[in-house]
């Protein structure tokens, strides 16, 4: 009796295991088709050159403060020159700080802002696709070697997410050639 159940058991898991189906999807393929990713790579890159401005701008102070010492340096006492020299000093430290690390941090933290959300939207895409066409499992395609055309899910996930894909150019017929006569 104890083998029939075990017999009937491992029946059972053979059969649902060879139920399961499997997808594969490119990711990266479809956030690059999501009109909000290209929106979200326009903001960086403003954002980005803005960072790359405020940057330049505060170089440009310090190279303005340190004119003026230049110019009026002669005029100072020894105890003003320090202070402005110490002023000069923390300005130009305070730009290489913002280029080197806070305009790096500001821009990762807006990236993240604009490109989790999008990211989030397509795997959510892709798990309601999956549920709706019975797959227990979808992979990312990058990592099969061997994969059926017809387990791609990522015609089904562009049209859950509402993404038209424009028609591909169709080649023109090569005009045909004229009949030569031979001699």
């Amino acid at each position: 009796m104890k083998k029939l159940l075990f017999v009937v058991v491992m029946a059972a898991g053979f059969v649902s295991a060879s139920a399961q189906k499997i997808g594969y999807i490119n990711f990266e393929q479809v956030l690059g088709s999501m009109p909000e990713a290209a929106r979200a790579q326009t903001q960086l890159q403003d954002f980005q050159q803005s960072l790359q401005q405020q940057a330049q701008d505060m170089m440009r102070e310090v190279g303005i403060k340190d004119s003026l010492f230049n110019a009026d340096s002669s005029k100072l006492s020894p105890s003003m020159k320090e202070i402005k020299r110490r002023e000069i000093f923390e300005s130009y430290q305070k730009a290489q700080a913002f280029q080197q690390q806070d305009a790096q941090e500001q821009l990762q933290q807006k990236q993240n802002d604009l490109i989790v959300p999008i990211r989030k939207k397509a795997q959510e895409a892709i798990k309601a696709v999956a549920k709706e066409n019975n797959y227990s499992y979808v992979l990312e395609e990058g990592s099969l070697y061997v994969m059926p055309a017809a387990d791609n899910l990522i015609n089904l996930v562009k049209a859950k997410l509402g993404i038209k894909d424009s028609p591909a150019a169709i080649p023109k017929p090569a005009a045909p050639k004229p009949a030569t006569k031979k001699p």
